[in-house]
């Protein structure tokens, strides 16, 4: 019998705090019938959105294509679904049960640099695209290929989503942090990177790339211009290659800001010696699907050589999921003008993220109004990284600490507040501790995915026991 002595301790040490103990606790409270407003990660069909008509549509020809032979069930549908269908079927005639080529369906790669181009406004090259099982696959790949020594490590923000910290455990690698500027945005600081790079080097650390997420998670920002151009030039002054996940492009809410992505601002500066690795999702935007585990991944300035590595890499796991190769085609090539099912198509999506929209506005607006808590008003993606204040029990002096028993001192006090936050409110947030955190400061992220009812619901109920949790601690 295997004992946890005999597991990987790499495995052991890596954690992911999405779906941690605090999740497996609003679990059981829900099995003994408690409600419980899940806001501890961007699962948004989970959270009441509705799937897109048009996709799931084809989707159910594809998987049962008898249904485009019977006059009476493909009426069903409309045409120009249909007429999708059947143009995948006779690019991909193997089906939906078959492997597909490793680096993916080509049809569905040349739409994928189509998309690039339009958006961005220059050539995207489909042979340096790669579609994956969710972006999450996209940059574990990226990662095995650039990952050669346990010396070796990664650039992370801080906070940052838990999947680069629990795969860089994984891999045996060294974990970089960079702190994100809470005061300015969240955006990325020159002299921050500078000195990160500098403590690492001076602990033996080879750096060898820097992971930017834009629009941010968990933090809800939307970076500039400006600053996207300053991390491409700190990448080159310093040879890293760039992890860009981009995975939430399409939900920039705040007025006046808007999405650049890497390629884009890396081709405006002439750019050509930093290779670029950008990732983007099914899952995320308005689509939503993250059951069907689609995206993909674009390269930028990588020698054939490298690039064929990846492409063994792709092989090695054989391929990715043709369903979710499909959803990311059915993304980047959605209804054109005049199809039957663009105009549907179009309100769906409006429909999506203009309440992404206001419930972003509610749950910022909501919690600034609450004394001790200060949270940035979600700029994009789902999320927001809510700054709050607790007293520290009498006798107790986190300046005197060392530290790394401040940090555990922190990560405790977070989790047992989210932890009663759940069973008292049965709300469930993630502890600031699982992205990482300024030194000195508390955290949760939420999402604001649920319905609006629950938002509303979840502002009233964190005001009341925010106010009693710290009256409780003051007479400690």
């Amino acid at each position: 019998m295997v004992k946890l002595s005999d597991v990987n301790s790499k495995l052991i040490k890596a954690h992911y705090a999405v779906r941690g103990k605090i999740v497996i606790r609003a679990q059981e409270l829900e099995e003994q019938g408690k409600k419980i407003i899940y806001c501890n990660i961007g699962n948004p069909q989970a959270l009441k959105q509705r799937p897109l008509t048009f996709v799931r549509q084809v989707l159910s020809l594809l998987e049962y294509p008898a249904l485009m032979d019977d006059a009476a069930a493909v009426k069903a549908f409309p045409a120009d679904a249909v007429r999708r269908a059947r143009m995948i079927l006779e690019k991909n005639p193997n089906g939906m049960g078959a492997y597909t080529q490793s680096a993916g369906i080509p049809f569905i790669r040349k739409a994928v640099a189509d998309f690039i181009a339009c958006r961005d406004g220059m050539a995207a090259d489909p042979n340096r695209i790669l579609l994956t099982d969710g972006a999450s696959k996209g940059v574990q790949a990226a990662l095995t290929l650039l990952l050669n020594k346990p010396t070796d490590g990664v650039m992370i923000p801080i906070p940052q989503y838990p999947l680069y910290s629990a795969t860089l455990e994984l891999y045996g690698a060294r974990q970089v942090n960079y702190f994100l500027d809470e005061a300015n945005r969240w955006e990325l600081n020159e002299a921050e990177l500078e000195r990160s790079l500098a403590e690492a080097k001076k602990n033996g650390v080879t750096t060898v790339a820097l992971a930017v997420i834009n629009p941010g998670n968990p933090t809800g920002a939307v970076l500039s211009k400006k600053n996207i151009g300053m991390v491409i030039r700190f990448a080159k002054k310093h040879n890293l290659a760039i992890l860009a996940d981009e995975v939430y492009q399409e939900n920039v809410y705040a007025e006046g800001l808007q999405f650049y992505s890497f390629a884009k601002v890396m081709h405006e500066l002439g750019e050509k010696d930093v290779t670029l690795f950008s990732f983007h999702s099914v899952s995320k935007g308005f689509l939503g699907e993250c059951g069907h585990r689609g995206g993909y991944l674009e390269i930028r300035n990588m020698p054939d050589d490298v690039y064929a590595e990846m492409i063994k890499l792709q092989s090695i796991g054989l391929c990715s999921n043709t369903d979710g190769q499909l959803v990311t085609y059915l993304m980047v090539q959605p209804p054109a003008p005049g199809d039957e099912s663009h105009e549907l198509y179009e309100a769906e999506k409006a429909a999506i993220l203009g309440d992404l929209k206001e419930k972003a506005g509610i749950l910022g607006r909501g919690l600034n109004e609450i004394e001790g808590m200060k949270a940035n008003i979600p700029e994009g993606a789902m999320y927001a990284f809510v700054k709050f204040d607790l007293p520290h029990p009498k006798g107790t002096d986190p300046a005197a600490m060392s530290p790394d028993e401040r940090h555990k001192y922190e990560a405790a006090r977070d989790a047992k507040y989210c932890l009663r936050l759940l069973e008292g409110t049965g709300i469930c947030v993630v502890p600031g501790s699982g992205f990482g955190q300024a030194p000195g400061t508390l955290h949760f992220r939420t999402t604001f995915l649920p319905p609006k009812d629950d938002i509303l619901v979840l502002v009233e109920k964190m005001k009341k026991f925010h106010a009693a949790y710290v009256e409780k601690l003051k007479e400690n």
